[in-house]
């Protein structure tokens, strides 16, 4: 984990929204090359509704899953704690998420 990077993800304050959209748009650009770090601090902002993001377990949870299973640990830590909660029908959906995102990075490779 960078820490530096995550600093600096969570020093953005509410009203850079420019700042925050594009931080956003960042990740997900990241996030679309298979950057882990992306789909990690996308799990954050979506997880604290930060960065212009309402808060969403289901899509924290979908892109700390992502990471986890690329081997970032901290993201396996995070997914277990927004478990916590979250209903099984909730972490249900996040999983299909997760897997429908690999299904559309797949067809885009």
């Amino acid at each position: 984990m960078e820490l530096a990077r995550i600093e600096t993800f969570a020093k953005l304050q509410p009203a850079d929204l420019s700042s925050m959209d594009m931080l956003v748009a960042n990740c997900l650009a990241a996030a679309a090359d298979g950057d882990i770090d992306a789909y990690y601090d996308l799990g954050v902002a979506y997880s604290t509704g930060s960065h212009g993001l309402n808060c969403d377990l289901v899509e924290a949870h979908k892109w700390f899953n992502l990471a986890a299973a690329n081997g970032h640990e901290e993201a396996s830590w995070c997914r277990a704690d927004v478990s916590d909660e979250m209903t099984a029908r909730e972490i249900a959906e996040a999983q299909r998420r997760a897997r429908e995102w690999l299904r559309l990075a797949a067809e885009a490779a």
